[in-house]
């Protein structure tokens, strides 16, 4: 039996996924992603999806396609010096420069009504030891957080943390490191991004990351994908670790996350037509959620869990996903 989902949250993808569905444009990708027709939100990327249309019109085609904005994305390589670093550069000039593009990012996603704006920072790092100040870096990328929040207060900021890519050392590699940063800017609507896929390739575990972030901060958006822990593989949601995405789904029920389910996958690495790939997405999470939903009021299951009785709570488990 299918088990009511709560409080179902609205399902997004990563548009850049649509290109081979509907050409390069932004307008091409979003109306192939409102053909999808289970998705009912996106993220637009600042600037890149800003530069031949105004946000006025941006919001004309997401209405057209049925989508409503999730929010911003902020991508930091349209400056070439942005190669390394963005608000850890060590030129004032190109960090000053990030910041004021990042908050005309925030201004276009209010201009849209949009209240939440996704920071990757992958280009603030470093490669080498010996090439990064940490100190320096550190306090800089917090005074940038800063700034950036206190520009617009209703709008919440959301860190999306990454081990490495493009560089080697990430300033931000994982959720502890993440929500010291979080702490030490203290700024209500700063949070943290989840990505799935991210946190395996952090050696976490996804339920156990949504716990600490929920408990030291604010959980401002779930990115789920799925991979192999050893880089950023953007697979389909529950292809690989399906038990580790029902226990997500367990604990985001348990900490009563009603936001958006973002796709951040990659279909076009493997050739998949990413209409039916969203689709895919979509059916495969609606499923484990279903049974995330049936396992949270499971007694048996709590019970297991409090005396740490991995043998027992793995069959509950198996018997809810497989059948007995």
């Amino acid at each position: 039996m299918t088990v009511p989902i709560p409080n179902r949250p609205r399902y997004a993808a990563r548009l850049n996924a649509f290109k081979r569905a509907g050409g390069a444009g932004i307008s091409g990708m979003i109306a192939s992603a409102g053909r999808v027709g289970s998705l009912d939100a996106a993220d637009l990327n600042y600037p890149d999806h800003f530069d031949a249309q105004t946000p006025a019109q941006l919001a004309r085609m997401l209405g057209d396609a049925g989508l409503a904005l999730n929010g911003l994305a902020m991508r930091y390589y349209t400056h070439p010096a942005f190669a390394i670093g963005a608000f850890t550069n060590p030129d004032p000039a190109v960090r000053r420069a990030a910041i004021d593009l990042t908050k005309r990012g925030i201004d276009a996603g209010l201009d849209m009504g949009g209240r939440l704006m996704t920071l990757w920072m992958g280009q603030d790092g470093f490669d080498y030891a010996f090439q990064g100040d940490y100190a320096r870096m550190w306090d800089e990328t917090v005074a940038a957080l800063i700034e950036v929040a206190d520009h617009a207060p209703e709008v919440d900021i959301a860190i999306e943390y990454k081990p490495n890519e493009p560089r080697a050392f990430a300033l931000m590699p994982d959720v502890g490191t993440t929500l010291l940063a979080v702490r030490e800017a203290g700024r209500g609507n700063i949070g943290v991004t989840l990505d799935f896929a991210h946190v395996l390739y952090a050696d976490e575990m996804p339920s156990h990351t949504a716990y600490l972030i929920d408990r030291h901060s604010r959980l401002l958006g779930v990115h789920l994908n799925d991979g192999y822990g050893k880089r950023d593989d953007g697979l389909m949601a529950g292809t690989v670790h399906p038990v580790q995405t029902v226990a997500l789904f367990v604990e985001l029920e348990r900490i009563g996350y009603d936001g958006v389910i973002y796709f951040d996958t990659f279909p076009d690495h493997s050739g998949l037509d990413p209409i039916e790939e969203a689709r895919t997405n979509v059916r495969l999470v609606e499923r484990l959620r279903a049974v995330a939903a049936g396992l949270s009021g499971d007694r048996a299951l709590t019970e297991a869990i409090a005396r740490q009785d991995a043998a027992l709570s793995q069959r509950i488990v198996a018997e809810a996903l497989f059948g007995a």
